[in-house]
């Protein structure tokens, strides 16, 4: 599968190049988040790879191994389900190519650049009515400026009930939707070792109403097909250490 890709990305770069345009054509590329340990510690293997028709799951044992030594896999908001390099492609653009970025950004920050670089302001509606605000920034700054320092934000995770906020690094993490508030020191310990929530219960409390109010504004919250039947399965996210 990494072949194939790898070959298909090379005849779209060299066209591209034939085409003249290559210098000044922005490509983003980032891995997928994290292993998949789904089928259990063996995985399966169904079909030929080769050929696009395949069922195929690596499992826990080698999600394990594929994501070291960040906690867990696909599917959840600890590091291992979320932590991903970006690399970006820019020659007419880029200054001292080849540098890392180590400020964190999302998944949400790419259409925003493209936009920005594109000359085109996010809509303001859609099919007539208001579009949605858009939480993600341009990062055409980090690619023009080397120099330049991100202003603070938080950054926000939820998945099939896993939640997470990144303030600094500060991380607030939660396993599924019943599961208890973790807190982690991301500069010291981004492998999420040693969980801080019980020494530093206010902060749990104050990222856990942020996340809480960044899921109502962002509709994470009531799941979806939860509202006509009156439930909020976020609520119990009022956490507590």
């Amino acid at each position: 599968c990494v072949h194939l890709m790898d070959a298909a990305i090379g005849r779209f770069v060299d066209r591209l190049a034939q085409l003249g345009v290559l210098d000044n054509t922005v490509l983003f590329f980032l891995s997928d988040n994290g292993g998949n340990a789904e089928s259990g510690p063996d995985g399966r293997s169904e079909g030929d790879p080769t050929t696009g028709r395949s069922n195929w799951f690596c499992g826990e044992s080698w999600a394990l191994l594929q994501n070291t030594p960040f906690r867990r896999y696909k599917h959840y908001v600890h590091e291992g389900g979320i932590a991903t390099p970006l690399i970006v492609h820019w020659p007419a653009g880029i200054r001292e190519p080849g540098r890392w970025v180590h400020a964190p950004s999302h998944v949400v920050d790419i259409p925003v650049t493209v936009l920005d670089l594109a000359g085109v302001s996010w809509p303001r509606e859609r099919a007539g009515r208001p579009a949605p605000a858009v939480d993600g920034v341009s990062l055409r700054t980090f690619l023009e400026e080397p120099a330049w320092t991100p202003p603070h934000r938080m950054l926000f995770w939820e998945h099939e009930g896993n939640a997470a906020v990144l303030d600094g690094a500060l991380k607030l993490v939660r396993l599924g939707r019943q599961g208890a508030w973790e807190l982690y020191d991301t500069a010291s310990d981004r492998t999420e070792l040693r969980n801080l929530a019980t020494e530093r219960s206010e902060d749990v409390r104050r990222l856990a109403a942020v996340w809480e109010d960044w899921a109502q504004r962002s509709r994470v919250v009531p799941a979806p097909g939860q509202e006509r039947a009156g439930r909020n399965p976020g609520a119990e996210t009022q956490g507590e250490a």
